[in-house]
């Protein structure tokens, strides 16, 4: 261990360029010998962020070696998983080896508890010795390797009721269904884009939960197979197969949806460009859209509002809110349906 303290935002790990914070970093310092306020990490699975993986497989022409190939040569390159293309990373899950000698007994971790990084493998540095495997279907990778967290770094502790692999596919997207269930107010009419996906899900069970049963709630999924998923779960009360690529075409079926009254709230959970058109169009005036995906351009959003003399509310999807964590996993116990389907996913 080094016996100095570092920055609590993790500035001292900044190699390029200086100054700036690690998530803005280009490259960060990943040796793992921790600083007196840092937490080092035995990591054992990543799960890549949703948009980051789609676009890495796009990359590699879905051959899994060349996968392989791309996250080790990102790491070894940065420092970090921070896909440049998409400007996202993920987070990990492992067991505690070292906490600094200026956490200890200030923090509720103990050397070898198991625990989820809530905070994105964009800031974190991050040591990969070896890929042992990928998991193309699920965006999680098994390594042996390390990673740091800075001071004001926050984790979970894996719970002991859910297996550690599902856990880890929740709680990366633990904002979302956060951040619905403050949005959402009973009566509303809620539309999800990207519903069939893993936040999309999450956020469902929340809109209807939330908007209660004079709400009106949404999906609209871009898959034929994703589309009857989230029927077959009942977590929406229409579901519509739509390309939100097509912002025309996915306005005029939610305006055939809701008799032309729109949405109150959207929310964007897609891993794809494109959309913020169709999310902007969907909401009625005065409406808000929730942008939780990471493929979003907000440049796109607010020209695109501007171009279309839309007036909304347009929120970053904020992958922290209080509490986040435990709503998230909170979901999978109330709903055992979703819980299954997504242990069949996840938990390998």
């Amino acid at each position: 261990m080094i016996n100095k303290r570092g920055c609590a935002y993790g500035t001292h790990r900044v190699i390029d360029p200086k100054g700036v914070l690690p998530q803005q970093a280009w490259k960060l310092d990943n040796s793992m010998e921790p600083y007196s306020n840092e937490i080092l990490v035995d990591v054992h699975h990543l799960n890549i962020d949703s948009a980051s993986f789609t676009e890495i497989k796009q990359r590699a022409g879905n051959d899994e070696a060349k996968v392989r190939q791309i996250i080790l040569d990102l790491v070894r390159e940065r420092g970090k998983h921070h896909n440049p293309n998409t400007g996202s990373g993920g987070m990990f899950t492992g067991q505690v080896a070292t906490i600094g000698t200026d956490l200890a007994g200030r923090i509720d971790l103990q050397v070898g508890d198991h625990i989820a990084s809530l905070v994105s493998l964009s800031l974190t540095p991050l040591r990969i010795d070896e890929i042992v495997a990928v998991h193309m279907d699920t965006d999680q990778v098994e390594i042996k390797g390390q990673a740091i967290l800075f001071e004001t770094g926050i984790y979970a502790k894996l719970p002991s009721d859910i297996p550690h692999t599902l856990a880890l596919a929740v709680l990366d997207v633990a904002g979302a269904p956060a951040q619905t269930a403050k949005l959402v107010r009973p009566g509303d009419t809620v539309v999800v884009i990207g519903g069939g996906g893993k936040s999309g899900l999450l956020c469902l069970h929340e809109a209807k939960k939330r908007a209660g049963i004079t709400g009106h709630v949404l999906a609209v999924e871009y898959s034929p197979a994703g589309a009857q998923k989230v029927r077959e779960l009942g977590l929406a009360d229409q579901v519509l197969n739509l390309d939100a690529t097509q912002a025309v075409a996915t306005m005029e079926a939610i305006a055939a949806a809701t008799n032309g009254q729109m949405a109150d709230l959207v929310i964007n959970c897609v891993n794809v460009p494109g959309t913020e058109m169709s999310s902007i169009l969907a909401a009625k005036d005065g409406g808000t859209v929730y942008f939780f995906s990471m493929a979003t351009s907000f440049t796109a959003a607010a020209l695109g509002a501007e171009g279309v003399g839309k007036e909304v509310n347009m929120l970053i999807g904020n992958g922290y809110t209080k509490g986040h964590a435990a709503m998230a996993l909170q979901v999978l116990r109330e709903n055992p349906a979703l819980y299954q389907f997504f242990k069949d996913c996840y938990a390998k």
